[in-house]
């Protein structure tokens, strides 16, 4: 496995969406950590790219050899006005690199943009009280566990809880 100091975190661009849709979809399709059960196309996930960077949101990329093997952003939490100082962040790697560090490097970095950005509440919405390596990692740079909604998704024949940590940017 590469040492994490050859992985490059970088402002994701247009031409990173592809590969940015590619490792979601896999965990559409295998995990708990997103709700969502039909991945969305590329088209779709070029749509969401955009309305974030549009509205000045950090999404940033993990590159290795210029491959992107995981990405982040942190958007809107809720939409309404009143919301506007706090985010929540969504983290995903690709497969063959889960458990090695690039989700440290990518949380690290985007917190540090959250804060340059004048944001005060960092929130993870978590998917499954058994996903212990998005909470384990969350714990680790400061994130306090605010709460858990029992059973409140529904994904490959069973009901999920969703974890709300909270860190105080």
């Amino acid at each position: 496995m590469a040492q994490l100091t050859l992985i490059d975190i970088k402002d994701a661009t247009i031409n990173d969406v592809a590969f940015i849709q590619q490792i979601y979809a896999h965990h559409v399709a295998t995990g708990l950590g997103t709700f969502e059960e039909v991945a969305p196309t590329l088209a779709e996930m070029t749509a969401r790219f955009n309305k974030l960077t549009k509205q000045n949101f950090p999404f940033i990329v993990a590159k290795l050899d210029g491959e992107v093997i995981g990405y982040a952003y942190a958007g809107d939490f809720r939409e309404r006005s009143a919301y506007r100082f706090t985010v929540e962040d969504s983290i995903y790697i690709a497969p063959a690199y889960c458990g090695h560090g690039v989700g440290q490097r990518l949380l690290v970095e985007l917190i540090l943009r959250c804060r340059g950005r004048g944001y005060k509440q960092l929130l993870a919405l978590i998917g499954d009280s058994n996903n212990h390596g998005s909470i384990n990692l969350h714990q680790k740079f400061g994130f306090t566990l605010t709460g858990v909604m029992k059973d409140v998704g529904y994904k490959f024949e069973r009901f999920v809880d969703v974890v709300i940590m909270q860190l105080e940017l």
